[in-house]
């Protein structure tokens, strides 16, 4: 077999691995975030001031909130549910620290922290966790598909072939699932809408750069016979046509339908193409094509994986954009966001039995397809992962007011009650050097750099006979690099978007 027939194989015909294993990795990120958080905390407890050196800053950020998940998913994924404890042991750690050591005219009975906790405000047009979510999206996609192509990464992980939950799968829809919680959609305000036709036209608009992304990815990849797993989207379809499709085709339909109404469009679609694939031919075509033998004869066929699955994609989205409507209700108080946790967890509940129900009754999870187990899955895990990222803010926001004065970056910051606000202090916050809103600024600029570098590096080495020691220094070296031109762009206030 040649160099690329190896790679196919070395990343085709997997199963996935168990829902269990997948939320134990979710919780991974949230985990990080939350140390990174209370480290800061005890530095400023220590120092009075918060980090001001950003290539400290930078070192810390990376060791603390990319490396453990790059570790997580190569030599230590054998004992993957007990680096959650040790983390949260961790962090229960600090924390009690931090709780001892707090300055004493500072201290006060826990009852009447909780409660100032609970009546605290919060900026209610600023949900960092949001933003938390769509860059750790990118950063754990970006790991994977390079880690992929090592064999220290577990195949459990990877893509599944027809039916399975692999990590990289839910990563796909993650993707898809982050772009539209920032949607034009979900961030105009109801008071100012603008003419439907021109807001469709911006969107046309700015998915110029996808469309150029997957044009410039299939010439990268037909050119230099790189390896490419053909079952995932078909010959000549990729996911940057995908998004751009479905954020076209979205657009169009909320151009119609109201906005608050997203979440039937969503439930319509995915019931009516998992009716199409359980009582039509359909299924057998995506599968096998339009002779049964897997044939790649004419564009439809070439790409039906890539083309039929835009149904559940879509589905996918427009549920996503019910749910970024949800969370920018405007609730200003710790209060009200337990309130909003209660809700999402109730919103979890009915996912999970929804899925255990359309796996049943049914078929199993297919990302290839996109059907409905599919859709009812990354629903569930993104809105675990969202949950467990406003569940990080809010301990963070507790422990502040614990040290008064300390600050953390891409976290809520306690203000003033609507009219008496001060913006001296979340101008600080901004200020203060952080990876996330590095990354945040130039997001797709991180994921085509990752990308490209991921090209290279499969160009340069035989990744699937690397021993564990040299892929664990690519990997940090890969990641790094690509943090650290993202933070230099940050210190320099650049960001290269203009569309």
């Amino acid at each position: 077999m040649s160099q690329k027939q190896l790679k196919e194989a070395f990343i085709s015909n997997l199963n996935g691995t168990s829902l269990l294993e997948i939320s134990a990795g979710l919780s991974l990120p949230p985990l990080c975030l939350l140390c990174r958080g209370l480290l800061l905390i005890l530095y400023y407890l220590h120092h009075g001031k918060p980090v001001s050196s950003r290539k400290h800053s930078l070192l810390l950020d990376f060791l603390v909130l990319v490396s453990p998940l790059l570790f997580s998913c190569t030599v230590l994924s054998p004992i993957i549910f007990f680096i959650p404890v040790i983390l949260a042991a961790f962090c229960a750690g600090i924390f009690a620290k931090i709780y001892s050591r707090r300055k004493r005219e500072a201290r006060a009975p826990f009852g009447q922290i909780v409660e100032e906790f609970q009546r605290a405000c919060l900026d209610p047009e600023r949900i960092p966790a949001i933003t938390v979510f769509r860059v750790y999206v990118n950063v754990l996609t970006s790991i994977s598909i390079l880690a992929v192509d090592f064999p220290q990464y577990p195949r459990r992980y990877a893509k599944a072939e027809t039916y399975g939950t692999g990590v990289m799968d839910l990563g796909v829809g993650a993707f898809v699932f982050g772009n539209a919680l920032v949607c034009p959609e979900v961030r105009q305000r109801s008071g100012t809408a603008r003419p439907r036709l021109s807001a469709l036209a911006r969107q046309v608009f700015s998915v110029w750069p996808l469309v150029s992304l997957g044009l410039g990815r299939l010439l990268s990849v037909k050119s230099l016979e790189y390896h490419e797993h053909t079952s995932e989207y078909g010959v000549h379809w990729n996911f940057f046509f995908t998004l751009a499709l479905v954020r076209l085709a979205a657009s169009l339909l909320l151009a119609i339908f109201p906005r608050h109404k997203a979440w039937l469009l969503a439930l319509a679609l995915a019931v009516l193409y998992q009716l199409l694939l359980s009582t039509t031919s359909l299924r057998t075509f995506i599968l096998h094509g339009s002779d049964g033998r897997d044939s790649r004869l004419g564009f439809l066929d070439a790409n039906r994986e890539g083309l039929l699955s835009l149904l559940g994609y879509l589905a996918i989205y427009l549920a996503s954009v019910q749910v970024g409507l949800w969370l920018l209700r405007g609730r200003s108080s710790v209060r009200g966001w337990l309130e909003a946790l209660r809700g999402l967890a109730l919103a979890l509940a009915l996912l999970w039995v929804l899925l255990q129900l359309c796996q049943a009754c049914s078929e199993p999870v297919s990302r290839r397809m996109a059907n409905l187990p599919f859709c009812t899955w990354v629903l569930a895990h993104c809105l675990l992962l969202l949950g467990f990222f406003l569940l990080t803010d809010l301990a963070l926001v507790f422990t502040k007011l614990l040290v008064k004065g300390s600050s953390v970056p891409c976290c809520w910051e306690v203000v003033q009650p609507p009219g008496s606000r001060k913006k001296q202090g979340t101008e600080a916050v901004l200020s203060q050097p952080c990876l996330i809103s590095a990354i945040n600024k130039n997001q797709l600029l991180f994921f085509l750099l990752a990308n490209v570098m991921t090209g290279a590096v499969n160009i340069l080495i035989d990744t699937i006979h690397s021993k564990a020691a040299f892929t664990l220094c690519i990997l940090h070296l890969y990641m790094f690099l690509n943090c650290s031109i993202m933070y230099t762009l940050h210190a320099r206030n650049i960001v290269l978007k203009f569309w």
